[in-house]
């Protein structure tokens, strides 16, 4: 239950990598779901700190939002080649 709590107020932070893969998660499936995800997430972290002896390095705010950055060129590069793909069909040869 701890944990659920823990990822629930995770659910209401703004920009971190956990809020993050929170809100991505709350999108497409709902906020229960996202609930359960990120305490699943949690308890892997606290699992590998604890029996694996394994420091947890989130990355820095720099790392985090160029990955973001990175995810969000990739969504549109997707989307742009799929609006390319209908252009093509649409238009006769």
């Amino acid at each position: 239950i701890a944990l659920r709590q823990a990822a629930n107020a995770i659910g209401n932070l703004k920009d971190t990598h956990l809020s993050n893969f929170f809100n991505r998660i709350a999108y497409r499936k709902g906020r229960s779901v996202a609930v359960s995800a990120t305490a699943r997430k949690l308890t892997t972290i606290l699992w590998n700190m604890l029996f694996k002896n394994q420091q947890y390095n989130p990355p820095t705010v720099y790392e985090y939002l160029d990955q973001k950055r990175k995810r969000k060129v990739r969504e549109l590069q997707k989307q742009i080649a799929n609006l390319d793909a209908r252009m093509r069909k649409v238009q006769p040869s």
